[in-house]
């Protein structure tokens, strides 16, 4: 809920970032009286004409009778279908009045439902073909599955056909990290091994996903050799950007309840097998198996807590590094125990929708995994940490950068390192003067400590990580390249043998 003008303009980028992720919200605006809608007056703006792109509907409420039903309206779409924003704007004088209210009177009053088959059968026979005559399958599990309550039909999918599974960054969680089909994560910083099994498919399963370009790289050479199969709620997404064999649209629970029974071949133990062995150095090329030399590293902050909240804590992420870092090293199990921004990459996402969670959730261990770029950007929350007496615990991946971005500059820009080295406070000192329970970590010896210590103690608590400056998300697709083209962390050994 917010003011009109500024208020309501300050809502803008978290409705943006509901609208890529299909978070159901329902924004409630307040307006000018409508006898001076128009004229300019005092915090007066046209918050339905600005968030229009941005949400799935939006209206005007001027009468206060129509305030109930509106709203009413404004759960239900916001939650049908793919989920989405809804922002209803209320004048000031309909806010104002008064009406009789009764509940059945005010029913929402919604157009009826286009009754349609999810697919058609032509291409519902396609895809189940497909499946049953691929030697390579990989699934693509995208957000999606979450949305649809899909989880355990998604399992039994997977496992009737014993599909090798790849995710997308929102669909990590709907399938358990600890199984031996979950590949890990797909994409511009996903596994190596992961993006090489999708470029040697002979059948891709994208279900709930849009294929996005960070999961994609180069189109013109994205898994070529790979027939396709689309599990999609949004007929707008399907051949958007990935052209497809057999599209089936609808909700993913439905159609894979109506999938699994077709499936007839599941012996792809060769393909698995083959998928491990593209593994290949990736042990010894990752920063957990490099000797301990005092340095601290961002990957080591994460593990730990994995290792430490034994992979059941919710995880909130803001976005850069530290957001894929987290994907890496936090292994979820569960579903919805990662939150972090997607579609729209919004830096100071994690610690107020880190309070969101922990209201959610109350019960549930939370953690806001955060840079010290976004934490900046929305550190004021630490008042309502305070205030609402908040128990939420917050890891500052601090690296004195905006450390994608000086990725990118080091890549690809000589380390012309332009307005990304960052200065900031202190923050443990910012969070003793809120009387928030604070510490400052440098080494990586005192990295479980910290976290044990924060996990015992009964209020918020802020630990400020001082990690490696110049680290490096590894792998990377640069933008544009192939998505087996990827830039790989250095073999040690190989480096050590060459010297």
């Amino acid at each position: 809920m917010a003011t009109s003008g500024p208020g309501a303009t300050n809502m803008v980028t978290g409705i943006a970032t509901a609208m890529m992720d299909s978070s159901p919200i329902v924004c409630i605006t307040g307006q000018v009286s409508s006898k001076v809608l128009g004229s300019d007056a005092f915090q007066e703006t046209d918050i339905t004409g600005i968030t229009m792109p941005i949400t799935k509907h939006n209206v005007v409420v001027t009468h206060v009778e129509d305030i109930a039903r509106t709203i009413r309206e404004a759960f239900v779409i916001a939650k049908s279908r793919r989920p989405g924003p809804v922002l209803v704007d209320i004048t000031k004088d309909a806010q104002q009045a008064s009406a009789e209210f009764d509940w059945d009177a005010c029913a929402p009053k919604l157009p009826p439902k286009r009754i349609r088959n999810n697919h058609d059968q032509a291409e519902f026979d396609r895809a189940v073909e497909l499946l049953n005559t691929a030697k390579r399958p990989v699934v693509l599990a995208g957000h999606g599955i979450m949305i649809s309550g899909a989880i355990r039909t998604f399992e039994q999918f997977i496992r009737a056909g014993n599909y090798p599974v790849a995710m997308t960054l929102l669909g990590i969680g709907c399938f358990p990290a600890k199984d031996p089909l979950n590949l890990g994560m797909m994409g511009m910083h996903g596994e190596a091994w992961v993006n090489h099994a999708i470029q040697e498919a002979d059948l891709l399963i994208a279900i709930g996903m849009r294929f996005d370009d960070r999961v994609t790289g180069d189109l013109r050479t994205y898994a070529k050799n790979a027939r396709k199969i689309h599990i999609e709620i949004d007929r707008a997404e399907i051949n958007k950007n990935v052209k497809v064999d057999a599209a089936l649209v609808g909700d993913a629970r439905e159609v894979l309840e109506n999938l699994t029974p077709h499936i007839q071949t599941r012996d792809h133990s060769a393909w698995i097998r083959h998928i491990h062995e593209l593994k290949g150095d990736s042990a010894v090329r990752d920063i957990q198996s490099l000797p301990d030399t005092g340095h601290l590293y961002a990957a080591h902050v994460i593990n730990d807590l994995w290792k430490e909240t034994h992979g059941e804590a919710i995880v909130v992420t803001d976005v850069g590094q530290h957001q894929m870092w987290e994907a890496q090293y936090y292994h979820h199990n569960c579903p919805r125990t990662l939150i972090t921004s997607g579609g729209l990459g919004t830096m100071g996402f994690a610690l107020p929708a880190g309070i969101g969670a922990k209201f959610a959730k109350p019960d549930s261990e939370v953690w806001v995994v955060v840079g010290d770029g976004g934490f900046q950007m929305t550190m004021s929350e630490l008042a309502t940490i305070v205030q609402e007496k908040i128990n939420l615990k917050i890891a500052i991946i601090n690296n004195g950068y905006l450390g994608m971005v000086r990725q990118w500059q080091e890549f690809f820009y000589e380390r012309r390192y332009a307005a990304t080295p960052l200065s900031g406070p202190d923050f443990a000192k910012l969070a003793d003067a809120f009387g928030i329970r604070s510490r400052r970590v440098t080494s990586r010896v005192d990295v479980l400590p910290a976290i044990e210590d924060a996990r015992a103690h009964a209020g918020p608590v802020v630990i400020d990580f001082r990690v490696e400056q110049e680290d490096t998300v590894y792998p990377m697709v640069p933008a544009g390249a192939d998505l087996h083209a990827m830039i790989r962390r250095p073999n040690p050994i190989a480096e050590t043998a060459a010297d």
